[in-house]
């Protein structure tokens, strides 16, 4: 079983930042992506950026040039650095790990972290 740990989330004004952190445990036998969605109420999920093992990364349009995601594959950590935050920022944010295990490609999700831009 895997268990993702997210931490990061909370409160800030428009313009501000958040660290979003995500580890993922447990037996597998390798990653293969870890990425950041986001769904805010009456919004369906979005994915906000992932990134490969090998270090290929995927972000939203609407994040470019404000976030960054990296990654620690030594220890199975996702990092997104979220700058110039805005209201419609506003949402929760699920760790997504997609990894490969006995039976092959798996996909698990954190419990989410909630990130509230507002003045």
């Amino acid at each position: 079983q895997v268990q993702l740990v997210e931490s990061g989330g909370g409160l800030v004004q428009p313009g501000g930042s958040l660290r979003l952190s995500c580890a993922a445990s447990g037996s597998f036998f390798s990653s293969n992506e870890m990425g950041w969605y986001r769904q805010a109420p009456g919004k369906q999920r979005e994915r906000v950026a992932s990134i490969l093992s090998g270090g290929f990364t995927n972000y939203a349009d609407f994040v470019k040039g404000r976030f960054t995601l990296s990654r620690d594959n030594a220890k199975n950590t996702v990092y997104l650095q979220m700058n110039s935050l805005k209201p419609e920022d506003t949402a929760v944010y699920l760790c997504n790990f997609v990894y490969r295990g006995r039976d092959g490609l798996q996909n698990s999700w954190g419990q989410g972290t909630q990130v509230t831009v507002s003045s």
